[in-house]
Formats: structure tokens, C-alpha cells, sequence
């Protein structure tokens, strides 16, 4: 039986679970060791501690299951760097008998309950930072969308807990900040689209300056639940205190009022908007979780981010585009969104994207600062879609659909001497920083980014965030995870048998504010054993995670496509499949007919196969804002999900048996069979031609044929379960053979029946009208190469 929880109580999961005690014995492998962690998954085997970690003094890695304790001396000893450290007095009652909770074997994984600043009259009554949300939205939109959007914002309001501080800025032709505190009447602050506004400016223009020079982190003297109320409270409320003031705000809203020409498009300041409500939240709230929600109907055409002119003879820029360096706008849009990236994560602030338009709308170009402040992103098509009005209304739910947004995290890997660290693939950004933290509280609260020489912990070699052990993650929930890049010493001390030690461990320390605004640490530490591969291999393949090994090469390949220029990623995977399968396949030279692969790792090759057609790396048939969405969810789901991504699952229904598995196949199309496609972005209901003819004559609705009605409801409910379960909410396609959203699962399958061999196909299946070679092929040319001397 499959493992229904493969991450487990620690949320990690490797590609390798054993690892080669060399770089040159790692190269072989092809396959880079690395680990997949999901920092603050929840997990209800997981204990939380009402104190501080203890640290070793010398590495700063956290007391752990693995650490060994001499009771008499009370005394532990660093799995890591082996220092020995005195147990501070409060840990005088441990023996073998009573031992603290995270020395049990059992939680390698726990979790501690920190007070941030707590008053020293009663520390038990230490206030609490309230999450803070300014609204942005784009009103040069036709009044119909307005009014889905407006609706949307209304809804969430209300969702929000009292305490929740809420801002409001709207944008059009120009950027206008709502001051929420004056009732009176309805005053705003407008903002010149067309140029580019220093944080300096936005300060002088709202009257902010005082506050930008006071420092806010923290509860210095003078506020009150964390806040100074002057300041503040003229442009972020309470959600209670402001409701009725917004409500009525967005009642009176109306679209862009500025002349739009014959022919062109509306001017749109969308980089403008951000900068302010960017420059605002600096100045009343630097280093406090806040969240920027934006809500774009359009692409910005006015002033800093813009990405097409208004001219609409021009279209918004293609792939091709930016192949040929043929987008004008691009390069100048990025260089801006990297700076509002820096800006943001140095505040320690999150920017949401919620893009709802048929045209693009510059998902492409804020990217970086999307993924840099670990931020939401939506695509949809309309905001009256359910697409955008369920993921945005999960955003601000409670109980078991809440996303649990968190804020201020931050990631400290410690591990063994002889292990290096690349560099992490994911939502987060490198502080540059390679040495231990010392003072925790220093930690917590860190904002700025660290300029020092690469420790020996750092590998030479980058990928991702690299140079650094120590990450910033502004935003995260339960569903983050991130991948870890790891590398080798190139010291061969395998030989000496002194020095051998048969494990190695890994720690990841996750310090983070959560939603109700306590400050938690989430330490995991695991073990995994070390293998001399020069004598053999089986146990190295035993230890092979496939589903893992095939989402770390596709975000690698993700990454090197955008960044590598003239990258040829299919060319790339194969000769990586072809190197891997040559060095783990069972074969005789030049005999392709005696290859085969260990069940451990068989599957590996139909991944690739499957990522080598994902909308991942043929970007043929998408826009580059739908490229960098789904990149963007690809480096950030857990590896069940991102799995799921690279290749999707299919489930078939009939009469004749219960729900089961399918291939991932065209010969899976069957007349009397109804298939569920799970893509992860979409979720297709598939039904055959028979069932097809049988609903429209209505045999559901009689009584005689109630069996056919349960076969038609059972993957409509299975559907609505994979849909309440994920964030963003996935497309619902509901389509029939030889219709036209058949292309919807048709895409997917692999063509082993196509005009070419349509002789072959089995009565009520299909074929699929492409050239593209079939899994079959692929796996013959596969062998013939990987076993050629």
C-alpha cells in the first residue's frame, strides 16, 4: 500500500535517503542530493515547548534527539561539530528517566513558543503583533469586473479578525491612498502615475516623515498593542473599526474615470500602486508581518513596471519576444520589481498577486518580488470566476480551509562538516550570511542582508538563493516548502578509518510569526547514513525518493531556463536520463533488449518523459505570465503537489468495478468510461462517448437507472474533494469525447495512438492528432543510448 503521508511528522523528503561519501562518488549520481522541507507543515504529532531552544555554543545547531547526553556531568555533545555544552540550571532534573521533550527519539521534530519583548512587570501578558493588510485595486476595469472584485473585497473584510489591520489603496491613471481615519468625509492622497516615486516622497506626501525615522519593530515605548495610534491609525485600522468607512468607500467606487483614446489601452500605474503601498507600510510598520494584496485587472502601461505601450496595436510581449530580445519594456519592468523586492523584504513585508484579465497582466515581470517576499499568486480569467473568488476567500478563512499565513520567517540549516550547501530553490531570499546566530532574538528580528566571506559550510558552486545558511522567508504557510541544494567536500576522507562516521545530520530551524502573532521556532533534525558506493550500489538505489528526484530536476530546469541564456532544457534532461540509466541500469553493453531498471527506479524515466512535455519546459501555446505562474506554484508546493504538476493523476469509472488508477495513456479513453484528470491547475471530468449520449437522453433521472446516475456523480464529488483541498482553488472542466474541451485531457495523455497508427486503437477509443513521440518510443531510444559502450 502507498504511503499516504510520505512527507511525514518532519516534512522533509530527499532525493537520496542514502548518500555517497564523495563529490566525485555525488557526481556519478547525476541526480544532485537534495532535500525537500516543508518548514511550519502542521502535524499533530509534533509537541510545542513553552521556551527557548538550547543552542550549542559552538555551531549554534539546537539540542536534539540525536544529541548525546552524559547525565552525571550534565553534559551534551553536538551531533554537528561534536562541542561539548554545560545544561543551563533550569535542565539540573533530567536524568535517563526524565528527559526533556526533545531529546525523545520519537520527536525529531518539536516546536517552541517564544515571547517577543514580553513585559518584565508580567510576562504573561506580552501583546501581540495583529497581521496587517493593505488592499490594492485596480480600477481600469469594465464596471462588471469592478463589481466582482469589489464584491471579493467585501467578503474578505469581513473575514478578517477585528484586530487585523486593514489600509486601502485604489489605482487607475493615478495611485490614490484611502485615509481610513478621517470619517468625515472621504479623503485621499493622489499619486502621479507616470514616474517613478521614491519611498522619501510617498513619506513627505502623506505626512509620514516623523514615522519613516521612528523605528517600529517591536514594542518600543510609546505604542500600544505594537502601534503608534497617530500615525497609523490615519491609514491602517482595525478591521472592526473601519469595515462600515471601507464598505461604503467601495460602494461609491467607480471605474477609471481618465479619457481612454480610440485604440488604445487604459492607462494603468499598477507599479506605482505597489511602490506606495510599499513606502506606507515601510513607514508605520517596518519589520511587522503585513501582507500587499493586489488585485489587477489589466496590464500596467503608465509609469515604473509598465510592460506594453498603450498602444493596442502592439501586442504584450510573447516567449518569442523574449527570446529575440524583441520586449522593450521587460528588462526595465524586472530591474523595478527586483528593487520593490529588496524594499519589501528589507521591511519584511509580503506582496499577493491576484490577476484576473484574458490579456496578460505582468505575472512575468513581478515574479521576483512575488517569490522573493513568498507571496500568493492567482491567474484567472475573470474576477466573477470561481477560480479567483474561492482561492481569495480561502485566503482569509479559519478553521480547517485556512492557509495559515505566517510572517517574518527565517531558515537556519546546520549540518555535517562534510556537507556543503548550494543553495535553495523556493520562496525565499539568501541573507548572505555564513556564520551561527549567537543572540536568537537578533535573529528574529533581522531585516537587513549580510555581506560576508563564504564560510566552509557554502559550497563555490550557487543555485537559487546560495551563499548563505541562513534564509529570510517574509511570507510562508503550511503548503511552503522549499528545496535544498547540497553538495560534497571535495576532502576524500573515506579511507581514513578514524574519521569514519557512518550517519550525517541535518537540521532546519524555522523561526516565524504566526497568524495570532506568537513567535514560534520549528526545529527538525534528521539522519540519514553514508555509503561507499564503490562497492555497491543497491542500497543507493533502495534509497532513491522518484517522485522527489523528478520535481528537484524540474525546478532546476525551471531555474536554468531562466537564467541561463540559450538553455536547451529538453537537450539537458535527456542526456542527464540517459547518464542516469546508464550508470544504475541492469544491461550488456550494446544490447538494448537486456535493459532494465530496479522497480526503485523505474518510474523515473516516464517522469522525465512526462516533464519534458509539461508546460514547464514547452512554453509553446503560453503567455510568459502563465509560464511564471506556474513556476512560481512548482517551487512552492509540497512534492505530492508539484508531482502532480509535472505528471498528472487519472482516475477511470465504469460499471464494471470501483474508482481505480488509469494510465496516464490515450488507450485509457474508453466509450463506457468517465476518467478524472488531476493536473493541479485544472481538474477534468472526462466522459466517453456512451455515457455522453446516455446523460443527454436522461437516464440519471430514471428511477430504474439509478446505478448510471451514482457512476456520473462519483468524480463530481471527487473532484470537489481534490478542490476544497487546494490553494489556488483549480479549474473545473467538465467536457466530452470528441468535444471541444477534450483538448483539456488530450494534452495530457501520452500519444501511443495517433493519425499515424489509428489501425491499431481499440473500438470507443481516441487518437491524438500530434507528432510528439509516444512513451513507448522514448523509452526504446532511452535504452539503445544507455546502453551503448
Amino acid at each position: 500500500m502507498a504511503n499516504s503521508d510520505p512527507e511525514g511528522v518532519d516534512g522533509v523528503r530527499m532525493t537520496w535517503n542514502v548518500w555517497p561519501r564523495t563529490k566525485l562518488e555525488a557526481s556519478k549520481c547525476v541526480i544532485p542530493l537534495a532535500a525537500s522541507i516543508a518548514p511550519i507543515r502542521p502535524h499533530s504529532d509534533i509537541p510545542t515547548l513553552p521556551y527557548a531552544p538550547l543552542r550549542c555554543r559552538t555551531c549554534s545547531a539546537v539540542l536534539n534527539a540525536y544529541s548525546r547526553v552524559d547525565f552525571l556531568a550534565k553534559i551534551w555533545i553536538c551531533p554537528f561539530c561534536f562541542q561539548r555544552n554545560q545544561f543551563p540550571p533550569h535542565y539540573a532534573m533530567i536524568s535517563e528517566t526524565n528527559l526533556p521533550c526533545e531529546l525523545y527519539p520519537q520527536y525529531t521534530t518539536v516546536q517552541y513558543t517564544l515571547q517577543t519583548n514580553p513585559d518584565p512587570n508580567n510576562p504573561s501578558n506580552a501583546p501581540q503583533l495583529q497581521p496587517v493588510f493593505v488592499f490594492v485595486l485596480d480600477t481600469c476595469m469594465i464596471e462588471e469586473e469592478l463589481v466582482f472584485a469589489i464584491s471579493a473585497l467585501k467578503q474578505a473584510i469581513g473575514l478578517l479578525p477585528e484586530q487585523a489591520l486593514v489600509g486601502f489603496v485604489s489605482f487607475g491613471t493615478q495611485a490614490h491612498v484611502h485615509e481610513l481615519g478621517f470619517t468625515e468625509m472621504s479623503k485621499v492622497y493622489v499619486f502621479k502615475g507616470s514616474k517613478e516615486i521614491s519611498k522619501e516622497q510617498v513619506l513627505e506626501q502623506l505626512g509620514l516623515r516623523a514615522a519613516g525615522r521612528r523605528p517600529t519593530a517591536g514594542y518600543p515605548k510609546g505604542l500600544q498593542n505594537g502601534y503608534t495610534n497617530t500615525v497609523v491609525n490615519r491609514f491602517l485600522l482595525p478591521a472592526s473599526d473601519c469595515e462600515f468607512t471601507l464598505n461604503s468607500l467601495l460602494d461609491e467606487l467607480q471605474t477609471d474615470q481618465w479619457p481612454v483614446q480610440v485604440g488604445h489601452r487604459a492607462s494603468r500605474c499598477s507599479g506605482v500602486a505597489l511602490s506606495v503601498a510599499a513606502g506606507l507600510l515601510g513607514a508605520c510598520l517596518p519589520g511587522t508581518g503585513a501582507r500587499i494584496i493586489a488585485l489587477v485587472g489589466g496590464p500596467c502601461t503608465e509609469g515604473p513596471g509598465t510592460i506594453v505601450s498603450k498602444d493596442l496595436s502592439e501586442p504584450v510581449r510573447s516567449h518569442k519576444d523574449l527570446f529575440k530580445d524583441a520586449a522593450p519594456y521587460f528588462k526595465k519592468a524586472v530591474k523595478f520589481y527586483d528593487s520593490l523586492a529588496k524594499q519589501l523584504v528589507d521591511q519584511g513585508h509580503v506582496l499577493d498577486l491576484f490577476a484576473s484579465a484574458l490579456d496578460q497582466v505582468g505575472v512575468a515581470e513581478m515574479k521576483v518580488a512575488i517569490e522573493r517576499t513568498g507571496g500568493l499568486v492567482v491567474l484567472a480569467e475573470s474576477f466573477g470566476h470561481s477560480v479567483f473568488k474561492d482561492s481569495f476567500k480561502r485566503v482569509f478563512e479559519d478553521g480547517e480551509q485556512s492557509l495559515g499565513l505566517c510572517f517574518n520567517g527565517m531558515l537556519e540549516i546546520s549540518f555535517s562538516k562534510e556537507i556543503k550547501v548550494q543553495g535553495i530553490i523556493g520562496p525565499c531570499i539568501s541573507l548572505e550570511k555564513v556564520g551561527p546566530f549567537n543572540n536568537l532574538i537578533t535573529s528574529l528580528t533581522l531585516n537587513c542582508r549580510f555581506n560576508l566571506l563564504k564560510g566552509p559550510n557554502v559550497s563555490d558552486t550557487v543555485i537559487g538563493e546560495g551563499n548563505t545558511t541562513t534564509w529570510k522567508m517574509c511570507g510562508l504557510d503550511k503548503s511552503t516548502c522549499l528545496t535544498v541544494i547540497f553538495d560534497l567536500s571535495s576532502t576524500d576522507q573515506s579511507n581514513v578509518p578514524e574519521t569514519v562516521n557512518p550517519q550525517f545530520y541535518l537540521q532546519f530551524l524555522t523561526s516565524y510569526q504566526d497568524p495570532e502573532g506568537k513567535t514560534l521556532i520549528r526545529v527538525t533534525t534528521v539522519t540519514r547514513q553514508w555509503l561507499d558506493i564503490s562497492v555497491s550500489t543497491e542500497e543507493l538505489i533502495h534509497g532513491f525518493d522518484q517522485e522527489t528526484a523528478a520535481v528537484v530536476m524540474a525546478r532546476i530546469t525551471s531555474l536554468k531556463m531562466e537564467t541561463e541564456e540559450g538553455f536547451d532544457a529538453t537537450r539537458w534532461l535527456d542526456r542527464n536520463l540517459i547518464r542516469f540509466c546508464s550508470k544504475f541500469g541492469n544491461y550488456r553493453e550494446n544490447d538494448p533488449s537486456s535493459f532494465s531498471l530496479n522497480p526503485c527506479i523505474s518510474l523515473f524515466p516516464q517522469f522525465i518523459f512526462n516533464l519534458r512535455r509539461s508546460q514547464f519546459v514547452q512554453v509553446f501555446n503560453n503567455s510568459p505570465d502563465e509560464t511564471a505562474y506556474f513556476r512560481v506554484l512548482l517551487n512552492k508546493e509540497n512534492i505530492t503537489n508539484a508531482a502532480v504538476m509535472v505528471q498528472p493523476s487519472l482516475i477511470s469509472y465504469s460499471f464494471n468495478s470501483p474508482p481505480q488508477p488509469a494510465l496516464l495513456d490515450v488507450a485509457s479513453i474508453s466509450a463506457d468510461h468517465i476518467l478524472l484528470l488531476d493536473s493541479y491547475f485544472s481538474i477534468v471530468v472526462f466522459h466517453g462517448m456512451t455515457i455522453a449520449q446516455w446523460r443527454n437522453m436522461g437516464y440519471q433521472n430514471q428511477p430504474e437507472h439509478q446505478a448510471f446516475a451514482l457512476l456520473l456523480e462519483a468524480p463530481q464529488v471527487d473532484a470537489q474533494i481534490i478542490i476544497w483541498d487546494r490553494f489556488p482553488v483549480p479549474r473545473l472542466v467538465v467536457c466530452d469525447q470528441h468535444g471541444s474541451q477534450a483538448r483539456f485531457l488530450l494534452a495530457k495523455l501520452n500519444p501511443s495512438a495517433t493519425y499515424n497508427n489509428a489501425t491499431d486503437i481499440a473500438p470507443g477509443s481516441d487518437i491524438i492528432f500530434t507528432d510528439d513521440v509516444s512513451l513507448q518510443v522514448f523509452c526504446e531510444h532511452l535504452q539503445r543510448l544507455a546502453v551503448q559502450s
